[in-house]
């Protein structure tokens, strides 16, 4: 199964990802956590799915680890 960082059903809680956040957005550079909590209600998002990681940082996912 091909997972996708934009449809919210492919993310659950606890799963490795990389993301990037909102100061982060020009440079594209990601950061690695754990998901947290998901904060994007809609089933899709074209830029990725927002997520809280265990540190508390947000970001939209970009890639799985």
């Amino acid at each position: 199964m091909i997972r996708d960082h934009r449809e919210r059903e492919d993310i659950t809680i606890g799963l490795g990802v990389k993301v990037v956040l909102k100061k982060d957005q020009r440079t594209g550079k990601l950061t690695s956590g754990k998901v947290k909590k998901l904060l994007t209600n809609s089933k899709y998002h074209p830029r990725g799915i927002k997520v809280m990681l265990e540190d508390g940082q947000v970001g939209r996912v970009q890639e799985f680890l």
